[in-house]
């Protein structure tokens, strides 16, 4: 079965909603002479921020989070980049003091004269032949 398209449109209709009469201006906008409108239309003049405004604010936030952000970052790149450098220093000297104890020990191991001399100044040991005397 199918709608009857004239009661349908009658039935919605009836349903249309009346226009309401307006709110009367208030006794303090007539004193001074000026027609204020009804409450909700001062309402949305005072709240009235254009669209180009809010815009604008939104971007420049972005603009300064953005502005914050590559400036910690930086600040943070150039810390690092120090910190990189000292510690590079560092490990220069260690690996020279190490290539230095490697030539020693090598030294320690092949050569006779410094095997002795070492033998002399920290073991204070001396030949069979040697006599020590004590200065003290």
């Amino acid at each position: 079965m199918a709608a009857n398209p004239l009661w349908i449109d009658s039935r919605l209709s009836a349903q249309r909603p009346v226009a309401r009469a307006t709110s009367l201006p208030s006794p303090a906008a007539e004193t001074f002479g000026v027609a204020v409108g009804t409450r909700a239309d001062v309402r949305r003049r005072d709240f009235s921020i254009p669209s180009w405004v809010v815009f604008s604010m939104i971007m420049l936030a972005t603009f300064a989070v953005c502005v914050t952000v590559t400036m910690r970052t930086h600040a943070a790149r150039g810390a690092a980049e120090q910190r990189f450098s000292l510690m590079e220093t560092e490990v220069q000297g260690i690996r020279q003091t190490n290539e230095t104890l490697r030539r020693d020990v090598e030294r320690l191991r092949k050569d006779p004269r410094t095997q002795e001399a070492a033998a002399r100044a920290r073991l204070n040991m001396v030949r069979a032949d040697e006599v020590v005397v004590p200065l003290n």
